[in-house]
């Protein structure tokens, strides 16, 4: 990846160059494309420390495949499984890889048995469920790199609820809640008033939104309040003709 990022960016100096002859750019346009080549060799080195000098440098612009985010998946025996998910440096290659993509790309690591999945792939959910807690693990591994790689790409999900059904909803990390209701519909965000919220866990110990509005779990929020994920969520607005 990292070489395939080189040739474009060696292609990309060529043409300033030959731009800067013919008077299209300007020599500052050439000497900002001198950074690039720097920027490059972080990328080749893979540290955080230089990631940010490539971001300042401005090599993002290229859309380098070596300049994306990455996340790692640790692939481990079906009989390590249950320890490594529990206890993550407890087996010694797990744990190296997590120093490593913490120390050098800033990412995190995942546990997975692709043995475990393959097998999970042929079970219908009851009985896959039963086989994770036959062999110690609440989720399986795909779950948890789809969750990670989620999170990883700045996406958060709320929930809306009612008698007929009960529908997700995705959204940006760090949206607030008049944009949140505009993923349902722009009338939504255009005439917010408020938004009735309840913690998908609270809702679920509590069996009910009338249970969870009883014991103080369900809250009115404003237009600055930033929705979580996993919220529950009722949107109260009103558009004037």
């Amino acid at each position: 990846l990292s070489l395939g990022g080189k040739r474009n960016v060696d292609r990309h100096l060529v043409s300033v160059e030959v731009c800067v002859k013919r008077g299209t750019y300007e020599r500052v346009e050439l000497d900002r494309s001198a950074l690039y080549e720097d920027g490059l060799e972080c990328l080749d080195r893979q540290t955080v420390k230089c990631r940010c000098a490539v971001e300042q440098n401005g090599v993002h612009s290229f859309y380098l495949l070596s300049d994306k985010k990455s996340i790692f998946a640790c692939n481990v025996s079906e009989e390590e499984l249950a320890e490594a998910v529990k206890d993550p440096d407890s087996h010694p290659y797990v744990s190296a890889v997590r120093k490593y993509v913490a120390e050098h790309h800033n990412a995190e690591a995942i546990v997975i048995s692709a043995r475990i999945e393959e097998e999970l792939s042929e079970l219908d959910p009851a009985e896959a469920r039963e086989y994770l807690n036959d062999i110690g693990v609440e989720d399986s591994g795909v779950s948890d790199l789809i969750r990670a790689v989620y999170h990883l790409l700045g996406l958060r999900t709320y929930l809306t609820t009612g008698v007929k059904e009960t529908k997700a909803w995705t959204i940006r990390a760090g949206d607030k809640a008049p944009r949140a209701a505009g993923v349902i519909h722009t009338d939504f965000e255009r005439g917010f008033i408020a938004a009735q919220v309840v913690a998908y866990e609270d809702l679920v110990a509590c069996g009910s939104l009338a249970k969870a509005k009883e014991q103080a779990k369900l809250r009115i929020e404003g237009k600055e309040y930033v929705v979580q994920d996993g919220d529950v969520v009722e949107f109260r607005f009103n558009v004037s003709k």
